[in-house]
C-alpha cells in the first residue's frame, strides 16, 4: 500500500523489497532511503570501520530480502538489526582475546565475549561515552543505543533485535539505571576531587 507524502504516492519499503525480488535494481531505492541512518549508526558504534559495516549491512539485506516480513512497511528496524549483529561480530573479531575464550568455560566465555565487545566498542566511542557505558551488558547496550541513536520505538527495537517488546523494555530500563548510576558515580568522584584542597 503506497503512502502519500506531499501529494506524491511513494511505495512502502515492503513494496520496494517486493519489487526487488523480480527487479533487483529496485533495491537501490531502499538503499537511498536508509543509507544515512544505517551509516550513522555503524559509524557511531564502530568508528572508521562503520562505512564498510553499513555497506555490508545492505549487501546482507539484499541477499536476505526474500525473508523480509512484507506486513512491515518500514525496513529501517530490520536494517538496523542486521547492522547491530554485524557490528557485534566485527567488534568481537577486533578484540584480541578470542584465544582466551576457548580456554574458558561456556558461561565464563559468554561474559568474556561481552567484555571483549565492550572494550573494542569503547575504543571507538571515545573515553567519556565509553566510561559511561562500561559495565552495561552488550544486549542491554544494543537496545539502548538502537533507541537513543536511531529514535526507534520499543516495538521497532524489538523488531530489530528479534525479541519481545517486554524484553526490550527490561533491557533498556536496566541499561538506563546502570548508566544513571555510572554518571552519578563519576559526578560524585569529580565533586570530591574538586573539593580537596590543593597541596
Amino acid at each position: 500500500m503506497s503512502t502519500e507524502i506531499q501529494g506524491i504516492f511513494v511505495d512502502t519499503d515492503a513494496e520496494v523489497i517486493g519489487r526487488s525480488l523480480v527487479t533487483p535494481e529496485a533495491f537501490g531505492e531502499l538503499f537511498d532511503r536508509h543509507w544515512a541512518a544505517v551509516y550513522h549508526y555503524c559509524r557511531s558504534r564502530a568508528g572508521a570501520d562503520g562505512e564498510d559495516l553499513a555497506a555490508e549491512t545492505f549487501c546482507l539485506a539484499f541477499d536476505r530480502r526474500g525473508t523480509f516480513e512484507s506486513e512491515r512497511a518500514d525496513a529501517r528496524p530490520w536494517l538496523l538489526g542486521l547492522a547491530t549483529n554485524l557490528i557485534r561480530n566485527h567488534l568481537r573479531r577486533c578484540d584480541r582475546g578470542e584465544r582466551a575464550v576457548t580456554r574458558l568455560g561456556r558461561d565464563e566465555a559468554e561474559d568474556f565475549e561481552d567484555l571483549a565487545v565492550g572494550r573494542a566498542e569503547a575504543a571507538r566511542l571515545g573515553p567519556a561515552l565509553a566510561r559511561a557505558l562500561d559495565g552495561i551488558p552488550g544486549r542491554d547496550r544494543d537496545a539502548l543505543l538502537l533507541m537513543a541513536w536511531n529514535d526507534l520505538s520499543y516495538e521497532e527495537v524489538a523488531e530489530a533485535l528479534g525479541i519481545p517488546v517486554g524484553t526490550v523494555r527490561s533491557r533498556i530500563s536496566r541499561a538506563r539505571l546502570r548508566l544513571r548510576a555510572r554518571l552519578a558515580e563519576r559526578s560524585c568522584g569529580r565533586e570530591e576531587a574538586e573539593s580537596q584542597p590543593a597541596r
